[in-house]
């Protein structure tokens, strides 16, 4: 029999008739290298696989789960916002979410950009912003794409009769604000950032967002190829914000505003702060603000029309005054005057002056036209005590710049430079630190500024008009109530603020405080207590004495001690009416400040709301 043919073997042996090739066994060298390498070889594998296995796992797992499962997000729910007392300021409401399933996109077709301008018109949010956020979305985080939030239940019913299977609604809150206009600008609001996400925008929502905020968990839905929904398992449990109690007395709170309004509804006016601290700790008891506004507006979707007027509006509904604002001081200064005099040894409380209703001071250009600087009436002579309560002009003028050419009865004055450091001394030109967003600094004017900035001289005129509180010295209305309050409590500057604790609460658990606020004393000046005490003494004359700017509250149930304040501006076309005060006189629980701008009778307009205020805290806190 012949062998069987074989090709393989056939094609060997002919081309080994054609080439002399002597075939040798593999050297011993080969074989070891062979191993070594396929040893090496191995050991990087098993070291990437341990590396994938263990220290990458969970986000690969992740990766993996992503493919056949649908994460579904679980709102963390905000935390609440509470007043002093724990009456609830801010909490929350359910509501939906619109968003965009990835993975059930792929599995059906449909035009992305039809359903985009579809959903547009129910949001009504802009296209190309919904465009955004599907093509910035971290798809290796979550599948889902949230579009929308504070769904109402008129736009989840128009999103249904999109019919498409990849938008899908789930369940969500959003926020809610008890009060009203009378908190807006302390609370602040909530909005949507980046990927839909919920964030402070404004006030205490926007300075504490992230111990409010919390982290949202993640619940996955096993799905088969058709997106049938076949299981479920949590992967996440949420964790829910933080709740925030704040040191605001909600019912002083709500009269201030309610008071404060209906001043500025009487003068035709419409702008105006209200600020009440506790001196004795620097706790802020109410801090209210016109116009206000309404900031549930923010965090309803169909409210787009109102939002949009409010951020349009000329008057400016949505800036926080209180902080931000800054405004000449007028004679509430005047007090931070009289002790720098007193500590300069400028003056002494019983030294007079005389105030024939103005003063003039020689013009070296043209001597027969000296500068005249107006009081606002005539006094006659008055000491440092009469002259706060009376708020003279030219008493003020005097011991501020001085009185040069008059002999025997010239005063050498502050001056400029030390009118600055006592500014700076009681907190003016820097933050006072209250805890809300967008605090301003106010101005400190000086002669090396002013030469830069109008290439005019400083001259004596300037430092009169920042001696009574004019000219461009400027403050906030917070700097000016802490300054007060410093002198209320004796000379000890407590740093404002509006937190007083936060606490954490898990189901099945006692709250926990995380953090409880104790009062910070930032500057303290009680070494000047002698000197204090005669200020003090004219402040409580201004309301005690019959001839005081702030008399009108003398028959209150409770002594008071205060300043009244008027500031021209707009080229002295506008005034700016202040009044500051504390009580009880000589143990100070409140300190206030009212402030309304473009007053017709100046100080006068904002002396009658403070005289309400404190009579309704007399009678609703400090006798209960």
């Amino acid at each position: 029999m012949r062998d069987e043919f074989d090709l393989e073997h056939a094609i060997i042996e002919s081309n080994t008739k054609h080439y002399e090739v002597l075939e040798l066994p593999l050297s011993r060298q080969t074989f070891q290298l062979l191993g070594v390498t396929a040893v090496v070889l191995s050991g990087i594998v098993l070291l990437r696989v341990f590396y994938l296995a263990g220290e990458r796992g969970d986000f690969y797992k992740t990766r993996a789960d992503m493919n056949v499962e649908d994460p579904i997000t679980i709102p963390a729910i905000r935390g609440s916002i509470h007043d002093r007392f724990g009456e609830l300021l801010a909490g929350n409401e359910s509501s939906y979410r619109v968003v965009l399933n990835v993975g059930l996109a792929k599995r059906d077709s449909f035009d992305l950009d039809t359903v985009l301008e579809d959903l547009s018109e129910v949001l009504e949010i802009d296209k190309a912003e919904l465009l955004s956020a599907v093509t910035k979305a971290d798809l290796e985080k979550s599948g889902l794409i949230t579009l929308g939030r504070n769904l109402s239940s008129e736009q989840v019913e128009a999103i249904k009769k999109i019919k498409v299977k990849a938008l899908e609604i789930q369940d969500d809150y959003r926020r809610n604000y008890i009060k009203g206009p009378a908190f807006s600008h302390v609370l602040g609001y909530t909005g949507l950032a980046k990927f839909n996400d919920l964030r402070g925008k404004a006030g205490l929502e926007k300075y504490y967002d992230e111990v409010l905020s919390g982290s949202d968990g993640v619940r996955l839905m096993y799905r088969d190829a058709r997106g049938n929904i076949l299981d479920e398992k949590l992967l996440d449990e949420p964790k829910n914000g933080a709740h925030v109690y704040t040191t605001i007395d909600a019912g002083l709170q709500e009269y201030f505003y309610n008071r404060l309004s209906e001043a500025l509804r009487s003068l035709g006016r419409n702008a105006g702060v209200g600020i009440a601290l506790n001196p004795q700790n620097g706790e802020v008891l109410a801090m209210v603000n016109a116009p206000s506004f309404d900031n549930n507006v923010f965090t309803r979707t169909e409210e787009s029309k109102k939002r949009a007027a409010l951020l349009n509006a000329s008057f400016e509904p949505l800036f926080n005054r209180a902080v931000s604002g800054v405004y000449t001081p007028g004679s509430t200064v005047k007090p931070m005057v009289a002790l720098a005099a007193l500590n300069e040894q400028v003056i002494t409380p019983q030294k007079q002056i005389y105030s024939a209703g103005f003063i003039e001071i020689p013009n070296p250009y043209f001597p027969d036209q000296p500068g005249r600087f107006l009081d606002w009436k005539a006094h006659g002579w008055v000491d440092l005590r009469s002259a706060i309560a009376r708020s003279s002009n030219v008493y003020f003028y005097e011991v501020g710049g001085g009185l040069p050419g008059q002999g025997s009865e010239s005063i050498k004055g502050l001056g400029i430079d030390k009118l600055k450091e006592y500014w700076q001394k009681f907190g003016f030109g820097e933050k006072t630190g209250i805890d809300l967003d967008a605090e301003s600094v106010g101005f400190l004017p000086d002669p090396e500024e002013k030469e830069i900035r109008t290439k005019d001289i400083w001259r004596l005129g300037d430092t009169y008009n920042v001696s009574i509180g004019q000219g461009d010295f400027q403050v906030t209305p917070i700097q000016l109530i802490a300054y007060i309050a410093s002198f209320a409590d004796g000379g000890k500057y407590f740093k404002p603020h509006i937190i007083k604790k936060i606490v954490k609460s898990e189901k099945g658990k006692e709250d926990m405080v995380l953090r409880e606020v104790q009062p910070e004393l930032s500057r303290d000046f009680s070494y000047l207590g002698n000197y204090l005490k005669e200020v003090r003494e004219g402040m409580k004359d201004t309301v005690r004495k019959p001839y005081g700017t702030a008399h009108l509250l003398a028959d209150l149930p409770i002594s008071v001690a205060g300043k009244t304040g008027s500031s021209q501006v707009a080229n002295n076309t506008r005034t700016n009416a202040f009044f500051v005060a504390y009580a009880p006189a000589d143990n100070p629980q409140i300190a206030i400040l009212v402030l309304i701008e473009n007053a017709k009778e100046g100080s006068l307009n904002a002396v009658p709301v403070g005289k309400d205020v404190l009579n309704w805290y007399y009678w609703n806190r400090l006798t209960k």
